[in-house]
């Protein structure tokens, strides 16, 4: 079987409800992903065989396509075909594995996979809302609500079922929570969130401006202040602080074949290691990512100890605590620059921006592994396994024209050149 790299992932920074990004059209901001992919590596973007999208409230502002939509909206050539999908918050990375199997079954070369939501403009839920009021049916058919009489699938209730299980406290998912929000700052004051941020230029009360920090960081964080936001159901254990934030953004991430990596000269930053999506209890729902990394550990012959970063999504907080536990996984090793607590969870954009900071995670600490999961509505989740690559570099300055190296050198926009010479990068290409 051919093996799937990743060149590059981007996302942008993420807008709160209402916020900075509330006056961006979601086609503009899967677009200016779609443009930094194009600007930041040197090939031909016709040469993409195909864009798949994630989104989850395909209604509005967001139907009719999104991802094909934004492909036009951008500099990306007409010629590139766009597909849009739903697997509720895995949409994107479940992207990401549809485009890593295309190119593993040697069908396609390079595929882009990406995500794009903006909860203000096409609020959650509003896709089935507005069905159903006006009186144009819902999702429950018949067959379903015999089989589960009287139930409303819900991730909020999903979430109080797994603390109840697990045995967590409100103390717990508090600690959690703020933890998320220590670290969103911690990475964010030390830069590791740079390479993987799309700036967005934004008009605001006070003028132009590049659009570059998470909106959702609370800098001011203390466990008091969250341990202070009231309960969302009486009697329960959750709060908006211990849960993801709303959330408007986009990302995407290129993955490519080999011989794409030869003919175009990129560079690869990680190779996909593997790819599963499983499913279990759509009522508890939210408890499936637990099982599904066992299983995937499993078929990839890992065990968890073997795994230098993952990311799983903090839907809410009680999620990432179980599968802590469930895994005998280590803490300092989980969501290390923060997760949608403070860093706000766009839906279906989530899946590739999760692996952008998971690359980011592993650049910064020199790991080999990493691992990342997703719970997802009707009890689904997925698992992507990369490897990251480190390739032996040459700094090389010369003026000669590039061409003359283009086997062998890699033009690496985000290391500034020096005036009056050309930079590149010797490269030793994967075996």
């Amino acid at each position: 079987m051919a093996t799937a790299y990743i060149v590059d992932a981007v996302r942008t920074a993420g807008g709160k409800r209402g916020g900075k990004l509330a006056g961006v059209h979601p086609v503009d901001l899967g677009a200016a992903v779609y443009d930094a992919i194009a600007d930041r590596n040197d090939f031909d973007a016709a040469a993409i065989d195909d864009v798949i999208t994630g989104c989850v409230m395909q209604g509005g502002e967001q139907t009719m396509d999104v991802g094909r939509n934004a492909v036009l909206a951008s500099k990306l050539p007409d010629s590139i075909p766009a597909v849009t999908i739903d697997r509720q918050c895995g949409s994107s990375q479940q992207a990401m594995m549809f485009a890593a199997q295309a190119v593993m079954s040697g069908t396609q070369d390079i595929v882009l996979a990406s995500g794009i939501e903006s909860m203000t403009r096409v609020p959650m839920g509003s896709t089935a809302m507005l069905y159903m009021k006006e009186g144009m049916g819902n999702y429950k058919s018949p067959r379903l609500e015999e089989k589960y009489p009287g139930i409303m699938f819900s991730q909020f209730m999903g979430a109080e079922m797994i603390v109840k299980k697990h045995g967590f406290t409100k103390d717990d998912l508090d600690a959690y929570a703020f933890e998320s929000h220590r670290r969103a700052k911690a990475a964010t004051e030390a830069g590791r969130f740079e390479r993987e941020i799309v700036g967005l230029d934004i008009d605001t009360p006070e003028g132009r401006q590049t659009h570059v920090v998470d909106e959702g960081i609370r800098f001011d964080a203390t466990l008091e202040g969250i341990a202070g936001v009231k309960l969302l159901q009486e009697g329960g254990t959750i709060t908006a602080a211990s849960s993801s934030q709303i959330c408007d953004g986009a990302s995407a991430v290129l993955i490519v074949s080999e011989q794409a990596l030869k003919d175009h000269g990129l560079t690869p930053r990680a190779r996909i290691h593997h790819v599963s999506v499983t499913a279990g209890d759509p009522v508890i729902m939210l408890e499936e990512p637990l099982f599904a990394t066992e299983k995937a550990l499993k078929r990839a012959g890992m065990k968890i100890e073997d795994i230098d970063a993952y990311e799983v999504n903090e839907a809410f907080a009680p999620v990432p605590l179980a599968w802590l536990k469930y895994l005998g996984a280590d803490h300092a090793r989980l969501n290390q620059h923060g997760g949608a607590i403070a860093l706000g969870h766009p839906l279906g954009a989530s899946g590739t921006k999760l692996m952008a900071t998971l690359l980011g995670v592993l650049d910064a600490t020199g790991g080999k592994y990493g691992l990342q999961t997703m719970c997802e509505g009707g009890g689904q989740a997925n698992v992507t396994i990369v490897e990251r690559l480190s390739p032996r570099y040459v700094l090389l300055r010369t003026q000669e024209p590039r061409a003359m190296w283009r086997r062998h050198c890699v033009l690496t926009p985000w290391v500034p050149a020096f005036a009056g010479t050309r930079v590149y990068f010797m490269e030793r290409m994967p075996e």
